[in-house]
């Protein structure tokens, strides 16, 4: 067993995990750490905490120290910093003509790099820009190349549900989201509908898909043909969220309905299934 903290650097950003040492740290307090970005401020989000050490990937760096008023002071100061360098990116872009947008800027907490995140259709020669900035900030420059999703996640916005959008509110990371979910839920197929502010499939579509599965599972298939104390039917219709099958009877030509636990008291379904 080992003792870790969980820090984030971002709203709704990933978790990253570091040996506390001597320190003990309370959830919402603030850190001083190492990355490889550079040394950063960060946000405790998980308190001393023992786990085994399969769980996370060895080794961990150290928590330098707790952050003090003065950090935050910083923090504030290079925020302001990198709005300033945000219109300073943009203009160096526009006058190089290249194909790429600026979405954010971020400041080590000692000012050692200044990081400047794009987006872009392809690979981007951005050489003479890192010149430019470099010669004008005086300091090390990195350009890193996200994903529309990061664009999202970074730049926040409201979905189609009317809510802030999930990735720049909660989600730590992102998780693969596929079409079979849309299928599986009976949801339109209309790209506009399933897709979110980033164009792509909407992170939401995974938070009950579990459900959708083991509905699935445990009921028969949509046009599987089963015999019912009425008579032989065919399945027609199916609300997986309620376990309720629709079946129409082929030889009275009226629809009944079934809910898993009849089914399961017909032997339909074998009582394993719903395990």
């Amino acid at each position: 067993m080992i003792d870790i903290i969980g820090v984030r650097f971002k709203k709704a950003g990933k978790i990253y995990y570091f040996d506390p040492g001597v320190h003990h740290m309370e959830v919402d307090s603030y850190v001083i750490v190492e990355t490889v970005r550079g040394v950063e401020f960060g946000k405790v989000v998980i308190a001393n905490k023992h786990v085994d050490e399969e769980d996370v990937v060895l080794p961990l760096k150290k928590v330098i120290r707790k952050a003090t008023d003065v950090d935050k002071q910083m923090v504030a100061q290079n925020q302001e910093l990198a709005r300033k360098a945000f219109e300073t990116g943009t203009e160096k872009i526009n006058a190089h003509h290249l194909d790429m947008k600026l979405v954010d800027v971020d400041y080590t907490l000692d000012r050692n790099k200044i990081i400047f995140y794009f987006t872009a259709d392809g690979r981007v020669d951005f050489r003479n820009l890192v010149k430019d900035l470099a010669a004008i900030f005086k300091t090390r420059i990195e350009l890193r190349q996200i994903g529309v999703r990061d664009e999202a996640k970074m730049l926040g916005g409201i979905g189609p549900c009317g809510r802030m959008l999930c990735c720049s509110t909660f989600l730590g990371e992102f998780e693969p989201v596929s079409i079979k979910m849309a299928k599986d839920q009976n949801l339109s197929l209309n790209p506009a509908k399933i897709s979110g502010l980033c164009g792509r499939l909407m992170c939401c579509l995974k938070y009950e898909n579990d459900d959708y599965e083991e509905g699935k599972r445990q009921l028969p298939d949509l046009g599987e043909s089963i015999s019912t104390s009425y008579g032989p039917g065919k399945v027609v219709g199916l609300n997986i969220l309620e376990r309720v099958v629709q079946i129409e009877l082929l030889e009275q030509e009226r629809v009944i309905e079934y809910t898993l636990d009849e089914l399961v008291n017909e032997g339909i379904v074998s009582a394993q299934a719903t395990e």
